[in-house]
């Protein structure tokens, strides 16, 4: 039998000790859980890409009774950015949570179809992009590559 252990870098800030640019990431993704649609779940997530010509895209999550016709934050704003801006890079995404009138003590991580298509976005660049994950206690949760939350992922490499 063979082991193999995996490692994974994550650094944890203090939002104090960010970037600026990083602080205004994170403030458009708390900012953008004000406009989530989640009448179901109350669980309102915002996200924020930063694009290589400096804008910022927002997206948010939106739910649906029709479970699972809604969408989640991270793929809002980056189907959003691909549509819009399908040649700009994106350099990072802030994610943020907010749930029963504050944002969650711990960070929230994207799910596995919105870690697919970071993925897919950071291949079809071939630049990978910063992950921010912000959490209410004041910490942020910063990772290089989405390939750091998605170990052994499925590419078009693959195919």
């Amino acid at each position: 039998m063979k082991e193999i252990n995996l490692t994974t870098k994550i650094r944890v800030y203090l939002i104090d000790e960010c970037t600026d640019i990083e602080k205004k990431l994170i403030d458009a993704a708390k900012n953008a859980t004000k406009n989530a649609y989640a009448p179901y779940s109350q669980f309102k997530v915002g996200a924020a890409l930063l694009l290589d010509n400096g804008e910022i895209i927002t997206g948010n999550n939106q739910e649906n009774a029709a479970y699972p016709s809604g969408l989640c934050a991270e793929r809002t704003a980056v189907f959003f950015a691909n549509a819009n801006h399908p040649e700009s890079k994106i350099g990072a995404i802030a994610v943020a949570a907010y749930y029963k009138g504050d944002f969650t003590k711990d960070v929230i991580t994207p799910c596995g179809a919105c870690r697919q298509v970071l993925l897919e976005i950071e291949n079809k660049h071939k630049s990978p992009m910063d992950i921010l994950l912000y959490a209410g206690s004041g910490e942020v949760y910063k990772f290089d590559t989405i390939k750091d939350l998605l170990p052994f992922s499925f590419g078009d490499e693959m195919l």
